[in-house]
C-alpha cells in the first residue's frame, strides 16, 4: 500500500494527485501539438475541480499560472498568457508600513486628530467655528460610546485644547449634546427598527390577520372529513 507520505511532493495539493499525475505525463509528450492538446484538457479539468474561482476575475490566467507551477516550470506549451517566473513565487512579499505614530487619547482614535488637523487649516470664520463645535461634540460622543461613566463639557473643552494645542478656539456658551441624548442615539443606532404588521401599513395587518384565520379554518374542516358526505346514513 502506497501512503501519501512516500509519494512526490504535491505542488498544489487542491487539484489532487490524479492532477500532479497528468502534468507529469504532459511534460513527457514530445509532439508540440499533441503537448498542447493535452494542457488545454487538463486546464479544463481544473477549471471542473475548482468552479469557486470562475467568480475571480481573470480565472484562466489563474488556472494556466497554477499549471506552470505545479509542472515546476518545466512544461513547454504555448499559454495564452504571459508566461510566469519561478521568481514569482519565490519572491518575498514587500513589507507593510505600519504608522508609527502614537494616538494621544486611543477612545478617540487616529481619524478625529486628522479631523483636527485639517479643521487648523480653515480661515477664521463662522465654517471654523462651526466645525470646531462639531469635532468637541464629536469627542464627548466617543467619550460616551467608550466609558461607561458619564463625562462633562469641561472635561472633553480640557482634552480638546491638548489635542489642538490651543489652536482651535471654542466659543464661550457653547453646550454639547447632553450624555443622555447621546446614549440614546448610540441605543437607536445598534437596535434595529422593527414595526409589526399592525403598525404603519393600514388594513394590511388586519387582512393578513384573517386571510390566516380562513386559511387555519379550511385546514381545520378537510382534517374533519371536508364535509358530511363521509358520515353513515341513518
Amino acid at each position: 500500500m502506497e501512503y501519501n507520505t512516500q509519494l512526490p511532493h504535491l505542488e498544489i495539493p487542491e487539484y489532487g494527485r490524479n492532477i500532479q499525475v497528468m502534468i507529469d505525463h504532459c511534460i513527457t509528450i514530445e509532439d508540440r501539438d499533441e503537448r498542447n492538446k493535452c494542457a488545454r484538457a487538463i486546464i479544463q479539468i481544473m477549471g471542473q475541480l475548482n468552479p469557486h474561482l470562475r467568480d475571480i476575475a481573470d480565472f484562466t490566467h489563474k488556472l494556466w499560472d497554477h499549471l506552470f507551477l505545479i509542472s515546476k516550470f518545466k512544461l513547454d506549451v504555448d499559454s495564452p498568457y504571459p508566461r510566469p517566473s519561478a521568481e514569482t513565487f519565490t519572491t518575498k512579499p514587500l513589507v507593510v508600513p505600519y504608522p508609527a505614530s502614537k494616538i494621544k487619547y486611543k477612545h478617540y482614535g487616529k481619524t478625529i486628530e486628522r479631523i483636527i488637523d485639517v479643521a487648523k487649516t480653515y480661515e477664521e470664520g463662522p465654517e471654523k467655528k462651526e466645525l470646531t463645535r462639531l469635532i468637541a461634540n464629536h469627542l464627548k460622543k466617543s467619550y460616551v460610546n467608550w466609558n461607561k461613566d458619564s463625562v462633562t463639557d469641561d472635561i472633553i473643552f480640557k482634552q480638546f485644547k491638548e489635542m489642538t494645542n490651543n489652536e482651535l478656539v471654542i466659543d464661550e456658551g457653547v453646550v454639547l449634546t447632553h450624555v443622555n441624548e447621546l446614549k440614546n442615539k448610540t441605543h437607536n443606532n445598534q437596535m434595529p427598527i422593527t414595526v409589526s404588521r399592525s403598525e404603519g401599513g393600514g388594513n394590511s395587518g388586519k387582512h393578513r390577520f384573517n386571510k390566516n384565520n380562513k386559511n387555519k379554518n379550511k385546514n381545520k374542516h378537510r382534517n374533519n372529513g371536508g364535509s358530511n358526505n363521509n358520515r353513515p346514513s341513518a
